[in-house]
């Protein structure tokens, strides 16, 4: 990625924001439990609020977005969540923070981060043509593992000297350099411009699930993807309340055991072109798809003190690892499948989704986890996870992109 090119701007802008998103890592589950004293059901509660309202709120913006030009919408979501995130370590210091705010902040910024999602990936497939495409998801996904290994130690060493609020603050701070790298793009912007015969309202809204169902490789992935992260992050906050709360582990070693393993996902998605380039991309996205699904079970073997922090740290790192070569794939595939006037509203419906679907997700492990515990609803999760990979894309829908790739006009399903 060359210096000073505008690819390399947003590069900058992803890296900078991600880098305070990690180092923020779990930073509101702490704060419930640790300021507010709140249970493992408040704990989920918040998490699934914040993902399911937000995603409602950020439903309509697909369509606003595509006929747009991304850049401002890009710089204004940053903003937008620099202000929310703000808010928490300012009341918290007029010891004014509730838990009521820690929900509306949640929503707010949430509804920001799809609205930037959306927006970023649009750009990225105007800005990046044809080969180049897998390459430059491969760097943003490898700088999102290396952020994610960075991040969380970092943060825990803050947490324990200067307080549970800091990250919040510091991640809140991350999206002004984004904004301002954003906003020194130089190239052209992209807008789809807006089809006076087109229907308003729901049919417009729907329009990128529509894509999405029409194309079998995209629907498969999309009913994959938004079950196994859904699946995944439901057991964080149970995590949260079984080692912070039961276990009683240390914030920074907390950080710890999620950091280290993120280095195999740097790994991994710096391996995905060349195993592509060499196997495959449907043999690649099926192997790392059905490994990922298999190690959570992992999980069930966390036990307190030192085995139990080594048992985590082992079976995320080979999770991740697995998803670092997946998810540039993945990505790719997606972009390159989607029409460039559809972008921004697939990209927000797939978030949309994925979003309800993990606090659905998070709702439900939180009453299965105050009815039977946390441990046994994280178990619970892994075993679900090993049915994911029937949902993969199958081999002949992997074909040539010339035959497959979904046409301008899409037909309702």
């Amino acid at each position: 990625m060359e210096k000073g090119s505008d690819l390399g701007r947003l590069w900058w802008a992803y890296a900078v924001s991600t880098y305070g998103t990690w180092t923020a890592f779990g930073a509101f589950p702490l704060i419930a439990v640790r300021v507010l004293d709140a249970s493992a059901f408040a704990v989920s509660l918040l998490e699934a609020a914040g993902i399911a309202v937000s995603a409602l709120v950020a439903f309509p913006l697909g369509p606003w977005i595509e006929h747009r030009p991304k850049r401002p919408v890009m710089i204004a979501t940053d903003l937008v969540r620099f202000a929310a995130l703000a808010s928490v370590p300012v009341a918290y210091v007029l010891g004014l923070l509730s838990y009521v705010q820690l929900l509306l902040v949640s929503v707010v910024s949430g509804t920001a981060g799809l609205a930037f999602t959306a927006a970023s990936g649009a750009y990225l497939k105007h800005l990046v043509r044809g080969d180049r495409l897998l390459a430059a998801n491969g760097r943003f996904e490898g700088t999102l593992w290396v952020a994610t290994a960075a991040g969380p130690p970092v943060g825990g060493a803050l947490v324990e000297l200067l307080g549970p609020v800091v990250t919040v603050l510091t991640d809140s701070l991350s999206h002004l350099p984004s904004a301002m790298a954003v906003r020194r793009i130089r190239g052209s912007d992209v807008a789809t411009p807006r089809d006076p015969a087109a229907r308003p309202g729901a049919a417009g809204l729907l329009h990128g699930g529509r894509v999405i169902v029409h194309d079998p490789v995209l629907r498969r992935l999309f009913l994959n993807q938004v079950l196994v992260s859904g699946l995944i992050t439901a057991t964080t906050p149970l995590l949260a309340v079984l080692l912070l709360g039961e276990y009683h582990l240390p914030a920074w070693q907390y950080g710890l055991a999620f950091g280290v393993p993120a280095l195999g996902g740097f790994a991994g998605a710096r391996l995905s072109a060349r195993l592509v380039r060499r196997y495959g991309r449907h043999r690649v996205l099926a192997a790392s798809g059905w490994l990922r699904s298999l190690f959570p079970i992992g999980l069930a073997f966390l036990r307190p003190g030192v085995p139990g922090l080594v048992t985590l740290i082992v079976v995320e790192g080979l999770l991740i690892t697995c998803m670092g070569v997946f998810n540039p794939i993945h990505a790719t595939e997606r972009l390159r499948r989607t029409p460039g006037d559809s972008a921004a509203r697939v990209l927000s419906t797939w978030s949309v989704g994925s979003r309800l679907v993990q606090a659905a997700l998070l709702l439900t492990w939180g009453v299965l986890a105050t009815l039977t515990g946390p441990l046994p609803a994280i178990t619970a999760s892994g075993t679900l996870l090993l049915t994911t990979p029937l949902l993969l894309p199958r081999r002949r829908h992997m074909t040539d992109l010339a035959t497959t790739a979904p046409s301008k006009d899409v037909p309702a399903t």
